[in-house]
């Protein structure tokens, strides 16, 4: 779902029964969503939250890849957007992950990838792959000790524990934990306050700091190359 609140985009991955995990139509609605909101002058913040009060995203939906679905469109313009055509996505834009709920796999990643991170109270994180014979392939393994402090994110690929919000909050990795029912209330405001400045300079901002050349980070091709190799 895509809804425009003044300056800012906000987009709810809208799968609740399956926990918001991530198919190939949710990946394709996420990905045109943040290209649109790059392409739209208006647009100066996007906020992304998940619909129902369990999770904000499970991850990928095992379903769709049992069943033999691709989870990434293989359309020129798509595929290089990465898993829920977010997590190699590099807009300008300033991305707000409002995470109401339950963060796992992909889920993580998709934090990972985001600017900023409100929490829910409730909220955990984690990288459960290894306890399901998978690999966290969406930059998970590397961009969690780039994010964390290296020896709690290697116990936390290694063991597949869940992180709770408030100690992701002590670590870093979310800038602010709130009562779940005002989690995306939250984000909206930090976005607000992102929107108040020049938006120009806010992108330009971003992407020296994210090293954001041409929509890719070619920081993190070598990383990116080994994650596929493995």
């Amino acid at each position: 779902l895509v809804e425009r609140r003044g300056h800012i985009m906000l987009i709810t991955l809208n799968r609740p029964y399956a926990l918001n995990a991530v198919n190939l139509e949710l990946s394709i609605g996420l990905g045109d969503a943040l290209d649109e909101a790059e392409r739209t002058p208006e647009v100066r913040a996007i906020v992304l939250t998940g619909a129902g009060e369990r999770a904000f995203c499970a991850g990928v939906d095992l379903k769709a890849l049992a069943a033999g679905e691709p989870l990434i469109a293989d359309d020129p313009k798509r595929a290089p957007w990465g898993f829920a055509g977010y997590t190699q996505h590099h807009i300008g834009k300033p991305t707000i992950a409002a995470v109401n709920g339950f963060a796992l796999g992909g889920g993580t990643e998709i934090v990972l990838a985001s600017d900023l991170v409100v929490a829910a109270d409730t909220a955990n994180f984690g990288l459960p792959e290894v306890t399901h014979g998978i690999l966290a392939g969406a930059g998970g393994v590397f961009r969690l000790p780039e994010q964390l402090p290296r020896k709690v994110a290697m116990e936390l690929i290694v063991t597949g524990e869940r992180l709770p919000a408030q100690r992701a909050y002590e670590l870093g990795l979310v800038n602010r934990v709130v009562p779940r029912e005002q989690v995306v209330d939250a984000a909206l405001a930090l976005a607000g306050r992102i929107c108040a400045n020049a938006p120009l300079a806010v992108q330009a901002g971003k992407r020296v700091a994210m090293g954001i050349v041409d929509g890719r980070i070619p920081g993190e091709g070598d990383r990116w190359k080994l994650s596929a190799d493995e």
